[in-house]
């Protein structure tokens, strides 16, 4: 068997013209362009394209040739890519026919990246058949120098939603009523009528909001007066007016005598005259279960005319005694009804108590306590009370494990994440939990992808941006993360080869892996200077990066520069 080496001759940056010439009889020059070296990773791939040619009788038409390309890792690790074969027109064989004209043709394979194929180099093995011969192999030089690896510069920063769903109102508006009975045809308010639970329960109300630790603020006294649907109705409306004054008259003197300053002003109180309650007349019939409920009902609906529905009703004699026992005193009242704003604890008085005495909080405080805390370590102790205290509400354990990640606490985050979807599954939930199981796993899945996608939210679109890195996806993932001007968004817009776009999203950004795809893009713009500037300061930040710089194929053009040497 004898092994001949190829010439290689470069006629491009990312192309090579190689030309085969072999010593025997079987197998003449071969042609082909390669048509990026180094090679590149792309969504988890290295592809290998090959335009050749075989020159006019450039194989021999009984001779059969099986064409491997091969890379040969650093690390002595061989990798095979896809096998081809040709054949002469008279050879037997299934292999594509090289007619005596010559043939051009096309070649792409793409096997799966291992960490070994960094460095190292592709070659091209010809094995060439003929009849009962020994076949003979061919074995070119390197054709393709190691893989270029920049997409798996991707940083795994998938980003999580803090809650700010909170419902806590420093203000909150309330009414507070009592029910003023009175006898028929009357306008009197008996003592024993004051001295109801309802009443009194509204006096103790107005006492204490006059203390000094209330945080209450009244702000309006609402009275509405009715008078029964019997009798003449102008007369009906003139007794529901006054019972009306006579219950703020009745009201201003006890806030008088207990000195409710609030109570005792004529100007606080509005009266509402309602007139003959029919309404209210309506609503008592229908819970009674009179025989001629529907009727009296139909009645109503039937006759607009107030003094004529009246008389229709009294004409069902029975009934009428019922109604006059049962309804018709439910009739005659005022409701006094007192507005009032409750005034919550300010941010200070939040801060402190949610500190010191948190027990004493309702959940929406102690959510907001936490939303105005700058600490992180505060806010967390304060979503840990707040898990003790509320275990069941889904925004305290998510917001638990945003700050968990965050702190770098991965596991953790994970843990108060997955509770939360235990909760609720909610556009926010879902996206965190897809966040850190990518992270955690350091690649995607169809679960993880589902995930973002149920999301929808612009933290999520981000997110799947990273995996649309790692899918090989770039303009893709360009669009998802919506200029967000991250380091990841730059790392994109440098592998869609968009390298002003990149250029700019760098503007500010000074970390050593800012700096490092600068150097990326100098060294893709022939910019030697960008390159080299950029690589000395990101080493500088972070010397780890010698490691990755020295071996990494993007910059395979200064392997042999001294100032880029000198840098390890």
């Amino acid at each position: 068997m004898k092994i001949n080496n190829f010439k290689i001759k470069n006629i491009a940056v990312i192309t090579m013209l190689i030309t085969i010439f072999s010593s025997c009889s079987t197998i003449k020059e071969l042609e082909y362009n390669v048509t990026q070296n180094p090679l590149h990773m792309k969504g988890g791939d290295v592809t290998l394209q090959i335009n050749g040619k075989f020159i006019e009788k450039g194989l021999n038409a009984k001779a059969i040739a099986e064409i491997t390309p091969i890379f040969f890792c650093k690390d002595g690790n061989e990798i095979p890519f896809l096998t081809e074969i040709y054949q002469g027109p008279k050879a037997a064989g299934n292999g594509k026919v090289v007619p005596a004209e010559g043939l051009s043709f096309s070649y792409t394979s793409t096997v799966p990246y291992q960490k070994s194929m960094t460095e190292g180099e592709v070659k091209v093995r010809i094995l060439v058949k003929m009849g009962t011969k020994d076949p003979e192999e061919i074995m070119s030089s390197k054709i393709a120098d190691g893989t270029i690896i920049t997409s798996l510069l991707v940083d795994l920063d998938d980003h999580v939603i803090n809650s700010k769903e909170c419902n806590f109102k420093r203000i909150n508006s309330f009414s507070k009523s009592a029910t003023i009975s009175f006898s028929k045809g009357k306008n009197n308010i008996t003592s024993k009528e004051m001295k109801d639970t309802d009443v009194k329960d509204l006096l103790n109300f107005f006492s204490s909001s006059m203390q000094e630790d209330s945080r209450v603020d009244i702000k309006s006294i609402q009275i509405s007066s009715f008078a029964s649907p019997e009798g003449e109705v102008d007369l009906n409306n003139n007794l529901a007016q006054d019972r009306g004054n006579s219950t703020m008259n009745a009201f201003i003197d006890k806030s008088k005598r207990m000195k409710f300053d609030t109570g005792k002003d004529k100007d606080f109180y509005k009266i509402t005259s309602k007139g003959e309650d029919w309404d209210g007349f309506k609503t008592e019939v229908s819970k009674t279960d009179n025989e001629d409920k529907d009727l009296i009902l139909r009645v109503l609906e039937m006759t607009s005319d107030l003094n004529k529905r009246e008389k229709e009703i009294r004409n069902m004699a029975k009934s009428y005694a019922f109604l006059e026992k049962q309804v018709l005193p439910q009739l005659r009242r005022s409701i006094i009804t007192v507005n009032y704003d409750e005034v919550g604890y300010s941010d200070e008085e939040l801060k402190s108590l949610v500190s010191v005495n948190p027990d004493t909080l309702n959940l929406e405080e102690i959510i907001q306590a936490s939303l105005n805390e700058e600490d992180i370590n505060i806010q967390l102790k304060n979503y840990n009370n707040a898990e003790r205290l509320f275990p069941n509400d889904w925004r305290v354990m998510n917001n638990i494990g945003y700050i968990k990640y965050m702190m770098g606490d991965t596991d953790g985050a994970g843990k108060s994440f997955e509770k939360a979807m235990a909760i609720t599954d909610n556009k926010i939930v879902s996206n965190n939990v897809g966040a850190v199981r990518h992270v955690s796993n350091g690649k995607s899945s169809d679960e993880i992808k589902s995930l973002f996608e149920s999301s929808n939210t612009v933290e999520s679109k981000y997110n799947v941006g990273l995996i649309q890195i790692e899918e090989g996806k770039y303009e893709e993932s360009i669009t998802s993360m919506g200029e967000t001007k991250s380091y990841n968004f730059v790392l994109a817009n440098i592998l869609a080869e968009h390298y002003d776009d990149a250029t700019d999203a760098l503007e500010g950004m000074t970390n050593a892996k800012s700096y490092y795809l600068k150097a990326i893009i100098g060294s893709r713009t022939a910019n030697t200077e960008m390159v080299l500037e950029n690589l000395k300061l990101a080493i500088e930040k972070d010397a780890s990066l010698k490691d990755l710089a020295k071996k990494d194929r993007e910059f395979i053009k200064y392997f042999e520069n001294s100032d880029f040497l000198s840098m390890f």
